[in-house]
């Protein structure tokens, strides 16, 4: 007999903990620094440099990480005999309760590796396109779901566009430049959308958009990749058929851990190139075949939501809010200083990125971030992608204290006062 594994099972400091956290949660949410020093006790992660890098991923929780341990060691123990025969239940297991989470029926839902590898499989499987129509993406989207948008031009023949979002950015500003452009190319059919730039942090209002595209007949493809987990939302909030969200970023999973989405009475909209292999075309587990998943990774899911869920996502987006808006304030006071988000309620949630006037470049974001680095100890990461010109991205994780980034501040200070 394969060993029994109850994924509502936990290890007893797993349990501690988590009862802890619950318990020493205030009611409404926080970003006071007294509570999240308790929060922060459970996030080993290196004080120097201050990583203002956090992304790329979110580092787990350290209970999540021993989770994460513990079902590595039972994977490699028990290895194929235990996969072999168990690993569809409860496969089946981790997709119903990652939709609980999201909101969504588990059979909207297929498990991935990456927001990008859903991405791909979501945009060039879009079956809704001729000859001659036009999709549509902007220049805050995602470098390789740009890439697949452009590249519908050689593999369907259509007329890709690239938007240009205007600085600064407002809510009203986003949707003009949507509205004039459906309006220039009424052979729009597809559009795709990035809740959270991976760029600037411009939080994009994806359901006034959605209702705004869907009426002009296109449909939308929604990048979430940064978006779950650092603002509080359901999958059928975003008004959108297909999506894609990552849980190593802001739910705090392991590494290769995020989810693709299509809501399902437009499954038929999206290709099912592997239809016949395991499954029919009526079944969302046919559009992608990964292959061989971190099988321990995946079983660390439950853990990391329940973790994410004790906190609170609200708890969370408060936090977050707080600590880019310690930097942002002193930011704006200071000589060249441009700020890439609005402080508009809705429209940021923790990432920002600033650029220096006239310091437009690559070359020029990339000495800024590394002038903070070596003279004050701050990591953060210059990005491409903005008409504009090239930016340098801040983002705080869970873990960063107030006196992280206070130290941002003084790095400011001292090169630009």
């Amino acid at each position: 007999m394969p060993a029994v594994l109850d994924l509502d099972q936990r290890a007893p400091a797993f349990r501690e903990a988590l009862a802890t956290l619950q318990a020493s949660r205030p009611a409404a949410p926080t970003a006071d620094e007294g509570w999240w020093s308790q929060v922060h006790r459970y996030y080993d992660v290196a004080r120097e440099p201050v990583n203002l890098e956090n992304g790329f991923w979110g580092p787990m929780a350290e209970p999540v990480k021993a989770e994460y341990e513990r079902l590595t060691t039972f994977i490699n123990h028990h290895n194929a005999h235990w996969v072999r025969r168990e690993w569809p239940q409860a496969l089946e297991a981790l997709r119903v309760r990652v939709a609980r989470s999201l909101g969504c029926g588990h059979d909207e839902l297929v498990l991935v590796r990456g927001a990008s590898e859903a991405m791909q499989v979501l945009i060039q499987g879009y079956r809704g396109l001729a000859a001659g129509d036009t999709v549509l993406y902007c220049d805050l989207d995602y470098p390789a779901m740009r890439a697949a948008m452009a590249f519908l031009r050689e593999r369907r023949g259509v007329n890709a566009v690239r938007l240009a979002i205007p600085e600064p950015a407002t809510r009203e500003a986003v949707l003009a430049t949507y509205r004039q452009a459906l309006h220039d190319h009424p052979r729009v059919r597809l559009v795709l959308l990035t809740h959270v730039s991976h760029s600037t942090g411009l939080v994009m209002p994806v359901r006034e958009l959605t209702t705004m595209i869907e009426a002009a007949g296109a449909d939308v493809v929604v990048d979430a990749a940064h978006s779950w987990g650092q603002m509080a939302f359901d999958a059928p909030d975003l008004g959108a058929p297909f999506a894609a969200f990552n849980l190593h970023k802001w739910v705090g999973a392991p590494l290769g851990c995020a989810v693709l989405y299509i809501r399902r009475d437009r499954l038929d909209a999206i290709e099912a190139p592997f239809a016949g292999l395991d499954f029919g075309a009526d079944d969302i587990r046919s559009r992608l075949y990964g292959g061989t998943p971190n099988f321990a990774a995946w079983l660390t899911l439950p853990a990391a939501l329940d973790w994410h869920e004790t906190i609170g996502v609200a708890h969370k987006a408060a936090r977050l809010r707080h600590l880019r808006d310690a930097w942002v304030g002193p930011a704006r006071t200071l000589p060249g200083m441009q700020i890439l988000t609005p402080d508009e309620p809705g429209m940021v949630a923790g990432i920002t990125s600033f650029r220096l006037a006239g310091r437009t470049s690559t070359a020029d974001n990339q000495a800024l971030a590394r002038a903070l680095l070596e003279h004050h100890g701050v990591f953060t990461v210059q990005r491409s992608g903005p008409a504009a010109g090239d930016v340098v991205r801040v983002t705080p994780g869970l873990h960063t204290t107030d006196a992280e980034i206070d130290r941002l501040v003084v790095g400011l200070r001292q090169l630009l006062g």
